[in-house]
C-alpha cells in the first residue's frame, strides 16, 4: 500500500542544528581556496554565504536558518575579512558589509523558512482533503456496519502507513457487534506489540460505539495525522449513525406497512367471508327446516345459492393462499404443456354462476400451439379476470376472451368487458393490493385478484397490463409457448422444473 506523507522529513530535535553547522563547514571548505581570488571584495563571498542560509531555512526551519545566518556572519568575518583568522574589523566598509549581510541573511532565512512551512502546511491540508474525500466516497457507498468499518480500517491503514489497524464496533439491540483487522504486511504484523500505539474512540451523541486501534513503527503522531485520524473517526461515526437510523426507519416502515396490510386484509376478508357464509347459513337453515315445504324450484334456487357462495369462498381462500406465496417469493409454477382452450373452458365452468347474467364470447382457436404453464395457476388468472369483468360490467353486456399467436415464443390473450374506463394514472395502480379504482363503494371484493394475476403471469415470464378500449375495458397478457427458446416438437414432453 502507498502512503503519502503529510510533511517533509525533519531530523530529530537538535540534529537539525548540527546539520546546519556541518553544512556551513563543508561550504566553507569548498570556497576557502578561492579566497585569494576574491581580493578585498567581500560582496561576492557574502552573496555566496546566503546559499547555506537559504538551504538551512528551507530544510530545517526558522531556528536552523537563524543559526546559519549567525555562523555565516562569523565565518565570513573570520576567514574572508582582513585581518584573516580574527574577528576584528579594521575598515568601516567591511563592518558595514558584515552588518548588512547579517541582517539580509536573517531576513531571507526567516522568509524562506516561513514560505517553506506554509507550503508544507498547504500540501498537508491537500493530502488531508484527498484522503478525507476518498474515505467519504467509500463510506457513501457502504450499505451496512461491516462495510463501514472495513472501509474505515482500510483508509486508516493506507493514510497513516500503519502496520496494523483494528476497528471494533459494539452491538446495539438487534445489531450484532462488528470487528475488522487489517495488516500492512505479515512481516510487520509479526513484530507488533500487543499494545496499540494509538487508540481513537468512536463516540457519538448517543454514547460509545467502538474504537479505532492503530499499530505503527513511529508511535509519535504529528498534529496533522492526529487531526486526520480524529476526522476519520468522526466520519465513521456519522455514517454508522446514518445507516442505523436508515435501518430503523426501514424497519418502522415495514412494521407500519405490515400492520396496514393486516388491517386491510382483516377488514376486507371479514366482510367477504361474512356475506357468503350468511347466505349459506340461511339456505341450509331453510332447507333443513321441517316447517316449510319447499317445491323443487325453490329448493334448487337455495342449492344454487349455496354452490355459488361456496365457489366464492373457494375463490377468496385461493386468492389469499396465492397472495401469501407471492409475498413470500414461494410461488413457483410447475410448468407443463397445456391447451389454452382447455384452461379457458375449465375457468368458464367454474365461474358459470357469476357469468350467467352476461354474454360470453370466446375466440380461442383450437389450432393454437400448446402453452408452457402451470395449469391451475393460469386457470386462477382467468377466473380472477372473468370475476373482475362480471363485477364491473353491466348485466347483459358482453365479456370477450380472445387469444392469438403473438410470435414464436408467446401468445397474446385479451379478456375484455363493456365496463367503464379507468383513469390513465390508475392503469398501473389497478394491479396493486387492495386497490379498486372504479365503483369501489358498490363492488364487493378484497382487491387481491388483479394483484395475484400480475404475480402469477410474471412468475411465468409473461406480462399483464390493462387498457381502455373503444367500447369498454380490457386486460392483455402474454403466455409463453416455448421452453428456453425452443418450441415443443410433436410428442415431446417437457417441464419447467
Amino acid at each position: 500500500m502507498h502512503f503519502i506523507p503529510f510533511q517533509k522529513f525533519k531530523a530529530d530535535h537538535g540534529l537539525e542544528f548540527l546539520f546546519t553547522i556541518l553544512l556551513i563547514t563543508i561550504f566553507t571548505l569548498i570556497i576557502l581556496p578561492f579566497r585569494s581570488q576574491g581580493g578585498q571584495d567581500h560582496t561576492i563571498m557574502s552573496l555566496l554565504y546566503l546559499l547555506p542560509v537559504v538551504l538551512s531555512s528551507l530544510l530545517w526551519g526558522l531556528g536552523p536558518g537563524a543559526l546559519a545566518a549567525v555562523i555565516s556572519f562569523l565565518v565570513l568575518n573570520y576567514f574572508f575579512v582582513p585581518p584573516y583568522k580574527t574577528l576584528l574589523v579594521h575598515q568601516t566598509q567591511d563592518l558595514i558589509v558584515l552588518i548588512v549581510f547579517l541582517g539580509v541573511s536573517i531576513t531571507i532565512g526567516q522568509l524562506v523558512a516561513r514560505v517553506s512551512k506554509s507550503l508544507a502546511a498547504s500540501k498537508a491540508r491537500e493530502h488531508e482533503a484527498i484522503h478525507l474525500y476518498e474515505l467519504i466516497t467509500h463510506l457513501a457507498a457502504s450499505k451496512d456496519s461491516q462495510e463501514i468499518i472495513s472501509t474505515l480500517a482500510e483508509q486508516t491503514l493506507i493514510t497513516l502507513g500503519a502496520r496494523q489497524v483494528e476497528v471494533m464496533v459494539e452491538g446495539q439491540a438487534d445489531i450484532p457487534p462488528s470487528h475488522v483487522r487489517l495488516e500492512g504486511s505479515q512481516q510487520a504484523a509479526a513484530r507488533i506489540d500487543s499494545k496499540p500505539t494509538h487508540i481513537v474512540p468512536l463516540q457519538s451523541t448517543g454514547g460509545f460505539l467502538g474504537e479505532i486501534r492503530v499499530w505503527r513503527e513511529n508511535a509519535k503522531f504529528s498534529p496533522e495525522e492526529e487531526r486526520v485520524l480524529n476526522t476519520f473517526a468522526s466520519q465513521g461515526v456519522s455514517t454508522l449513525e446514518r445507516i442505523r437510523l436508515s435501518q430503523a426507519a426501514s424497519r418502522a416502515r415495514l412494521l407500519e406497512e405490515s400492520d396496514r396490510f393486516k388491517s386491510l386484509l382483516l377488514s376486507s376478508v371479514s366482510h367477504e367471508l361474512r356475506t357468503p357464509l350468511a347466505t349459506i347459513k340461511a339456505a341450509v337453515t331453510g332447507l333443513s327446516s321441517q316447517t316449510v315445504e319447499w317445491d323443487s324450484d325453490a329448493r334448487q334456487d337455495l342449492l344454487s345459492a349455496v354452490e355459488e357462495e361456496t365457489d366464492h369462498l373457494n375463490l377468496l381462500v385461493g386468492n389469499l393462499l396465492n397472495m401469501s406465496r407471492i409475498e413470500a417469493g414461494a410461488l413457483k409454477p410447475e410448468c407443463s404443456w397445456n391447451s389454452l382452450d382447455e384452461i379457458v373452458s375449465t375457468s368458464l365452468e367454474r365461474t358459470r354462476q357469476q357469468t350467467s347474467r352476461h354474454e360470453l364470447v370466446v375466440e380461442v382457436p383450437p389450432e393454437l400451439p400448446p402453452v408452457l404453464v402451470d395449469y391451475f395457476q393460469i386457470e386462477q388468472v382467468f377466473i380472477n379476470l372473468i370475476s373482475n369483468s362480471t363485477k364491473y360490467s353491466p348485466e347483459g353486456s358482453t365479456i370477450r376472451i380472445q387469444a392469438v399467436k403473438m410470435d414464436e415464443e408467446a401468445l397474446l390473450v385479451m379478456v375484455s368487458n363493456q365496463g367503464p374506463h379507468v383513469a390513465q394514472e390508475d392503469l398501473e395502480r389497478i394491479f396493486d393490493k387492495f386497490v379498486r379504482v372504479t365503483a369501489a363503494d358498490k363492488v364487493t371484493g378484497a382487491g387481491l385478484g388483479l394483484s395475484i394475476c400480475k404475480g402469477i403471469i410474471e412468475a411465468h415470464g409473461g406480462r399483464i397490463w390493462a387498457e381502455n378500449l373503444e367500447q369498454g375495458f380490457g386486460f392483455k397478457l402474454t403466455i409463453p409457448i416455448s421452453w428456453d427458446g425452443f418450441s415443443r416438437k410433436a410428442g415431446e414432453e417437457l417441464t419447467c422444473e
